[in-house]
């Protein structure tokens, strides 16, 4: 998995992001482990999940 930057992040919509953390998270789940594509994986979940908890909560 390419690894997500916090730029990309920035300028991708709430609903992208939640898709994109969806696809790390498989990719980290199938990746070997301790490869680097396993810790790309973890670090695009953290980037995500940190530009997540910037945003407001909307319903």
């Amino acid at each position: 998995m390419k690894l997500v930057s916090k730029f990309e992040a920035a300028t991708l919509g709430t609903v992208e992001l939640f898709g994109l953390r969806k696809v790390a998270f498989i990719a980290f789940a199938a990746a070997p482990r301790g490869s680097q594509e396993q810790r790309n994986a973890i670090a695009s979940m953290h980037t995500i999940e940190n530009e997540l908890a910037k945003r407001k909560p909307t319903l």
